[in-house]
């Protein structure tokens, strides 16, 4: 059993790199994938009775180009004309060099992550395709993760690797502006990823460890091919940071439970201290830029020993900084209560009347949590509870929805709930 685990495990972490090793040598992303999926399956049957091969590496792509000469030779023996045959050359006969050959092999999972984060591609099929290509996940564990149905994710997956394929992108890493646009499409990527994983927008799960473990995962490799970029650290740090509050975000009724209240000592200070380290060596160094400075926020929370403590002057400099180089509403939002938080609620209140007009916010359940959140505050009970109730018919995290309507229906004790940043 422990052998059989130790070979998942391992066939998992070589899957993106044999992946892109074989789109890097014979490009046909569709067929690569069937063909890696292939050696996969080979190598998880295989391996626990025979053992682990010297070089598993070299025996995954060995594998998966064998399987792709024969997916294209029943390819060309479907196709009859002399141009499609010429178009699905077979892969004994490409001029390129070796899929494993030694000196860019660590380079292929970036690459392979640049490509599924294509610009022609929308969001929601970059963060799909990422996910079944480097991610390595099922379709139908996207499609459950985010709620829709198998045949959609099917569906959007397919016309992304057919987009890619048509645009004859070249497998490689692109350079100059190019590789820095791109590399913002990846980070943005599995950024979403990770959020969608620690904080639901809908669903009865509170928390979807299997997407943010994997964007921590999938953003580790990124920080390891990349580690002098600066934002690349960033993010890391940050994801590492909120994720280290997990544990003490659900109670043990089950329900939702704010920063502010927290039990920080289930806090996993492990991952704080690793976090904290990233940030503070990636600050000094070049260009500060918003992942960094989230990231900077939540090491000034996460090193807070009780929520009382919290040096909020600090967090609302951070924040000040970061609107400067992001148009965000959400860290407008977060700035407007770590305003009330130093300077009282009716400051941040007042921010708050100048973001209600933000068309990119009015439908956000987080708008009204944070405005019911300052109107208690401030003692404007009733118009807190419409506030709760609003956010809470806006949401579609079902535990969410839950927290709101409990706020609503307690206005009537004594008791205050302290604001809270939108984590």
């Amino acid at each position: 059993m422990r052998e059989t685990t130790e070979v998942e495990g391992l066939v998992r972490r070589l899957a993106p790199q044999v992946l892109g090793a074989v789109v890097r040598r014979y490009g046909h992303v569709d067929l690569a994938e069937d063909a890696t999926q292939e050696a996969l399956l080979a190598a998880a049957t295989q391996w626990p009775a025979e053992g682990i091969p010297e070089n598993p590496l070299g025996w995954l792509i060995t594998v998966a180009a064998r399987r792709l000469t024969d997916l294209l030779r029943r390819e060309q023996a479907r196709r009859h004309r002399e141009e499609a045959s010429f178009a699905w050359t077979l892969p004994d006969q490409w001029l390129a060099p070796a899929a494993d050959r030694a000196p860019e092999d660590s380079d292929d999972t970036l690459i392979l992550l640049f490509l599924c984060c294509h610009p022609s591609l929308s969001p929601a099929s970059q963060i799909a395709l990422t996910l079944r290509a480097v991610g390595g996940l099922t379709t139908t564990e996207i499609a459950r993760a985010f709620l829709v149905p198998e045949a959609t994710m099917t569906r959007r997956i397919t016309r992304a690797k057919q987009r890619i394929t048509a645009s004859k992108l070249p497998f490689g890493m692109p350079s100059g502006a190019e590789r820095t646009a791109r590399l913002s499409a990846v980070l943005h990527v599995l950024y979403l990823i990770f959020n969608e994983g620690y904080a639901p927008t809908s669903g009865p799960n509170p928390y979807r460890r299997d997407l943010s473990v994997e964007a921590i995962r999938l953003t580790r490799i990124v920080h390891r091919l990349i580690p002098e970029d600066g934002e690349v650290t960033g993010l890391l740090a940050l994801m590492l940071l909120i994720d280290a509050r997990s544990a003490a975000r659900i109670g043990p009724d089950g329900a939702l439970v704010p920063m502010a209240e927290q039990d920080r000592s289930q806090w996993d200070a492990e991952a704080i201290a690793d976090g904290t380290a990233l940030i503070t060596q990636a600050l000094p160094h070049g260009p500060t830029g918003p992942y960094q400075l989230q990231a900077a926020i939540a090491a000034v929370h996460d090193e807070a020993p009780t929520a009382e403590q919290t040096d909020w002057p600090q967090i609302t400099a951070l924040y000040e900084l970061l609107m400067r180089t992001t148009d965000n509403p959400i860290i407008a939002l977060n700035h407007a209560v770590a305003v009330a938080m130093t300077h009282g609620a009716p400051q941040g209140l007042a921010l708050l009347a100048e973001l209600e007009t933000e068309e990119r916010l009015i439908s956000d359940h987080r708008l009204h949590a944070v405005r019911a959140h300052l109107l208690e505050a401030a003692g404007e009970r009733e118009g807190a509870r419409e506030s709760y109730l609003t956010a809470a018919e806006l949401t579609g995290n079902a535990l969410q929805q839950d927290y709101l309507r409990t706020n609503a229906t307690r206005l009537d004790s004594t008791s205050q709930c302290p604001a809270s940043e939108i984590r």
